[in-house]
């Protein structure tokens, strides 16, 4: 994703750093989500757009980001991919959810 329009091509560690940190967090506002994951909060809210769209977050009624099933199932899926076709991983995995 560029800064000026969002892409149908985001970087999918950018998209693995967002669910990493919603995974740990579970509920959290987008301010301190840009901050865990280290983006700019106007690239966070382009990422966030997409991941909506994709059905991977929600944003609550209180305005947080809340990671859902899909959204850690499609994580597992990407941390696999990662693993199979690039060899290793440039963050640290978190265990599967149970």
């Amino acid at each position: 994703m560029n800064s000026e329009t969002p892409s149908s091509k985001p970087d999918l560690y950018v998209v693995a750093r967002i669910i990493q940190s919603l995974k740990k967090k579970n509920r959290v506002n987008k301010t301190a989500l840009a901050n865990s994951t280290e983006l700019s909060y106007d690239r966070l809210i382009k990422y966030l757009d997409w991941l909506t769209i994709k059905g991977f977050v929600v944003i609550d009624e209180n305005g947080l980001v809340v990671l859902t099933k899909a959204g850690s199932e499609a994580y597992e899926e990407l941390v696999q991919w990662i693993i199979k076709h690039v060899g290793k991983l440039k963050f640290p995995r978190l265990p599967a959810s149970t």
